[in-house]
């Protein structure tokens, strides 16, 4: 027998999870995206795409992009290199790939002259995602690079000779910078045809990155004229802000042919994931920001795909 107040307690229960609930309609949204991803493929580059991911300013989400990009495309089929040149080795950290200070690493490569391949390892992400990890080593190679013959070239050089000597080249090599603009920076953007710029959503987003692309406007004109800003990825964005959605419209309007259309939200699973050595693609492949990624992945191989490209 129901309990007065019973009918009225089940309408409420009924009407909280209706259609036109903000949780409904969050749940509606992520299983469409999830059901689009799913049906998509991407095309493939004609060659080699070199992605420099750079910005001088901390904790905009560098390496959480270059991770996640990265274990995105692979997870749809092209093949990936990620080089850690940022010496705390996060990158390395996220992909599940060895780093200690022993491991033989990219200090190896720009430092040594050691064969890329020799130190290129699988990442367990994915059987098509590989890494150049960074260990410690690499902190003093700013220093060590000074004297060394050609020091902004070492890394375009080992790259180009690495890519020379495969018969199934990557589609995709990002690299993933230390917060500065020094000699491994500068490697990074000789290495490179592309630059992608990640921008948080907040109010210093916009602080250093006129001083970042005059940098790459100088490399541009006297080491490296095929490179360019091709990509800003707007990230850490929180959609209950004026704050966010401001600086998300400011960096569109300065900016309109490179900011993607997707954008990265706050997540505490894209915060989680490198705690246990994995991506947020393999962490939790349906989180929010997890197809964040996913869809940045997909602009992006759309956006440099040839019109007859084939399919990855």
């Amino acid at each position: 027998m129901k309990q007065p107040g019973e009918d009225q307690q089940s309408s409420k229960a009924a009407a909280a999870f209706d259609d036109t609930t903000p949780l409904a309609r969050e749940i509606s949204d992520l299983t469409r995206r999830r059901q689009r991803i799913a049906s998509e493929t991407l095309p493939r580059p004609a060659k080699t795409r070199v992605i420099t991911i750079s910005n001088q300013k901390g904790g905009v989400g560098k390496t959480t992009t270059a991770v996640n990009l990265s274990a995105a495309l692979a997870r749809q089929g092209a093949r990936v290199l990620v080089i850690d040149l940022d010496p705390q080795g996060n990158a390395s950290t996220a992909l599940g790939v060895e780093h200690r200070a022993e491991t033989p690493s990219v200090y190896d490569v720009i430092v040594n002259d050691e064969e890329m391949a020799a130190v290129v390892q699988n990442s367990p992400e994915f059987g098509s995602l590989f890494c150049v990890p960074a260990t410690i080593h690499l902190a003093g190679a700013e220093i060590e690079l000074v004297s060394l013959v050609a020091r902004e070239q070492r890394l375009n050089r080992a790259l180009e000779s690495h890519l020379k000597t495969m018969d199934d080249p990557y589609d995709y090599v990002f690299i993933d910078c230390p917060p500065s603009l020094g000699l491994l920076t500068i490697n990074a953007f000789v290495a490179a045809r592309e630059v992608l710029i990640p921008i948080q959503c907040e109010y210093y987003a916009l602080e250093g990155l006129s001083q970042l692309l005059k940098n790459i406007e100088l490399i541009e004109k006297h080491l490296n004229p095929d490179l360019g800003v091709s990509t800003i990825l707007l990230t850490m964005y929180d959609s209950r802000t004026n704050l966010a959605n401001h600086v998300a419209q400011d960096v569109r309007e300065h900016f309109p042919k490179q900011v993607l259309n997707t954008l990265i939200p706050r997540s505490v699973r894209v915060s989680e994931a490198p705690s246990y050595g994995q991506s947020v693609i393999s962490y939790d492949l349906n989180s929010a920001g997890s197809l964040s990624y996913l869809e940045a992945a997909a602009e992006i191989a759309h956006r440099g795909a040839p019109k007859t490209g084939v399919a990855l």
